[in-house]
């Protein structure tokens, strides 16, 4: 069985204005390769008519292959399902609200033929999006940079091409609380970047307000860096160190008369500083336990509705 040249993976979700749009210009830009390509669409629990948009897609142009999820699993997890039934030589992530625009990945398949097999997309510019969006999303990639054990490129998100050989190693990387920008580049390979101008949704809503931000900020930084586990500890320490100098200096004032520390207020705010310590401790702790649990129950992270024929996927892809 022969496959696609190109996959294009786009997750969707309550995306019913932007699909009749979407795969026009996916179709524009990937006939311009001269290469066969497919259009995986992963419905992620919408509910609008998205279902009924990806269908009749397909059945308009085979190379639109839908797969729509029984419930919502999130984006990350959508993109996953993606990267399991795509089978091009070439993969290419993309959001479906057009804030990415399909042009760029001509860019990303010329670097890919010379030789790179992660080509990432960096935001030069961001239209469309408030002050507080831009800090936020600043603030998320530098702090991700900065606390991390590995490299992830600045102001990128999914947008990327991936070469077949990077699909598979990832494809064999089943932790439920995902990062896939992490983990494509934690596998390694040749990488490079290209820049664009993101431009606003075309319709809608964004489906990552800032609760999902958050969530997404905390996966990235308990699934690659043990920072919180050592940050418990530094402040256990700080805390200790200052009782050290805390009872000898008490202890002088008492002998001394001294009235200063008299009273129950201190010794409450000590209570509570310390009770206050070990619970965030506990709550770290809880977090990174919790994604153990999770991971040792086993269970699929999708769970499909309506999906190609495995048959019809390449047995590589296949975890």
């Amino acid at each position: 069985m022969s496959f696609p040249k190109f996959s294009i993976i786009a997750p969707v979700y309550n995306e019913e204005q932007t699909l009749p749009v979407l795969y026009p210009r996916i179709k524009e830009v990937m006939e311009q390769t001269g290469e066969d390509w497919e259009l995986v669409l992963i419905n992620d629990g919408s509910a609008d008519r998205s279902s009924e948009i990806m269908r009749e897609l397909a059945a308009q142009d085979p190379r639109v292959r839908p797969v729509i999820f029984a419930r919502n699993f999130g984006h990350q997890i959508a993109v996953t399902a993606g990267l399991d039934f795509s089978r091009g030589e070439a993969v290419v992530i993309i959001d479906a609200d057009l804030q990415d625009p399909p042009e760029v990945i001509l860019q990303m398949i010329e670097k890919w033929r010379e030789g790179y097999e992660v080509v990432y997309a960096v935001r030069a510019e961001r239209e469309g999006e408030t002050w507080f969006k831009l800090f936020t999303a600043s603030l998320f990639y530098r702090l991700i940079r900065k606390i991390t054990d590995v490299n992830i490129p600045m102001d990128t998100g999914d947008f990327r091409l991936l070469d077949r050989k990077v699909v598979q190693v990832m494809n064999q990387m089943r932790e439920r609380h995902r990062f896939l920008r992490g983990m494509s580049s934690w596998v390694g390979f040749n990488q490079i970047g290209v820049n664009y101008r993101r431009a606003a949704r075309y319709a809608g809503e964004t489906k990552y307000p800032l609760k999902k931000m958050l969530k997404l900020t905390w996966d990235a930084i308990t699934g690659f860096s043990y920072f919180p586990l050592q940050l418990a500890t530094y402040t256990g320490f700080f805390a200790a160190g200052l009782s050290i100098f805390a009872i000898p200096l008490v202890a002088y004032l008492r002998l001394t008369g001294s009235q200063f520390f008299f009273g129950q207020a201190t010794t409450l705010i000590a209570v509570l500083f310390l009770g206050g310590v070990q619970l965030i401790s506990l709550g770290i702790l809880g977090e990174y336990i919790g994604r153990l649990y999770d991971q040792a129950k086993g269970r699929p992270l999708y769970i499909t509705r309506e999906a190609p024929d495995m048959r019809e996927v390449n047995i590589e892809n296949v975890p």
